[in-house]
């Protein structure tokens, strides 16, 4: 069943710049062949349950194996039927602000 996840893998108590950790995540997520967006606060992948929560896990052990406490903040939205999630919902609401843009009255 497909599902999109917004998850935020950091570890804890390694102070202020979490960069080189961070990056080691994002290329276990990369490796995973999975559609992926990165932005600065969480990841989003999508693709069959099973196959995004491996993800999740092999990017949370990435860290945790090195002994470092892990924080994961995950968000799923499971839609049956539905694929591509993760630019379609954005695509939707670019459309309706387009279409707002071009009724507004021009000064």
């Amino acid at each position: 069943m497909n599902t999109l996840i917004a998850v935020a893998i950091a570890p804890f108590g390694v102070g202020d710049e979490l960069a080189a950790e961070i990056a080691e995540v994002i290329r276990v997520i990369k490796e995973s062949g999975l559609p992926y967006r990165m932005n600065s606060m969480f990841t989003e992948i999508e693709g069959e349950w099973d196959e995004v929560m491996k993800v999740v896990k092999d990017a949370s052990f990435v860290l945790a194996q090195k002994g470092l406490r892990t924080e994961v903040v995950l968000k799923a939205d499971v839609r049956p039927g539905f694929i591509n999630t993760m630019t379609t919902k954005v695509d939707k609401v670019n459309k309706i602000l387009g279409e707002e843009n071009e009724q507004s009255p021009k000064s």
